[in-house]
């Protein structure tokens, strides 16, 4: 029996990429010691220019995962995309995180660090340069790229605004 027909996938598993980007865990103190609870930033996409992305928070890391998940799949949002890179350069922001992203030539991958990674390859873009310029907060940089892709616009959006 193979592994497919004992395991099936979902349309949700099958359809979707879902990365999670960090983990954070928060400690309340009480009378009997610590209670500790977990957060959880999630980035869902179909890698074809569709892109969310979801924070959970939840008493275990499961959960809150799961949570983020599915806040990340009802956010979901079309970017602009130029072939296997994004059509120009643009800036992003979101709190004290501040994002710039740069078209690539093909071949040349994602060079980007922190939470840029997973939400552009979840957008299906393959090659792209990126710097984040603000706070190392991931939640923060995830919502300062996510606003950078949502701020593109495609040649022909931008020839109609000139005219």
């Amino acid at each position: 029996m193979s592994a497919e027909a004992r395991f099936p996938r979902s349309e949700a598993q099958s359809e979707f990429d879902e990365r999670v980007v960090f983990v954070n865990r928060c400690a309340k103190v009480v009378k009997g010691g610590r209670r500790f609870s977990f957060s959880a930033v999630v980035v869902v996409g179909d890698r074809e220019g569709r892109v969310g992305f979801g924070f959970g928070k939840a008493n275990e890391v499961s959960d809150a995962i799961r949570k983020g998940g599915d806040a990340a799949k009802k956010e979901m949002m079309r970017v602009k995309l130029a072939g296997k890179t994004i059509p120009h350069e643009v800036t992003g922001v979101c709190d004290g995180g501040r994002v710039l992203l740069k078209p690539a030539p093909d071949g040349t991958g994602l060079i980007v660090g922190g939470g840029m990674r997973p939400v552009l390859e979840a957008a299906g873009v393959r090659d792209a340069i990126g710097k984040s310029l603000g706070s190392k907060n991931r939640l923060n940089v995830v919502k300062a790229t996510v606003d950078a892709l949502n701020n593109l616009r495609s040649a022909d959006e931008i020839a109609a605004a000139r005219a």
